[in-house]
């Protein structure tokens, strides 16, 4: 099991961006959460195992049809062993 936490900056809010992306983390059997944040980007926690994890970066670093990432953020946490994968409303 694998926990990343991800920012992402650029065109990644009002895009649909957090409805896609709990969409492709259920694909891939990934949980946590994703939430915008005040300085405009996008916030993820993903938990899973390595290979899905990896698929679910790789969707990220790309997003939505209309997103477009300018900068990409990650770095490895601790487990918190989520249990689904969730739109946090902050």
């Amino acid at each position: 099991m694998k926990h990343v936490k991800l920012r992402l900056y650029g065109r990644v809010q009002r895009i649909g961006f957090r409805f896609h992306s709990m969409q492709v983390a259920y694909k891939y059997n990934v949980t946590g959460l994703v939430r915008n944040m005040d300085d405009g980007c996008v916030y993820i926690e993903a938990e899973g195992e390595s290979s899905n994890i990896e698929k679910f970066i790789e969707w990220c670093k790309i997003g939505p049809m209309g997103a477009k990432i300018e900068k990409f953020y990650m770095e490895e946490g601790d487990l918190k062993n989520y249990t689904s994968f969730d739109i946090d409303h902050v």
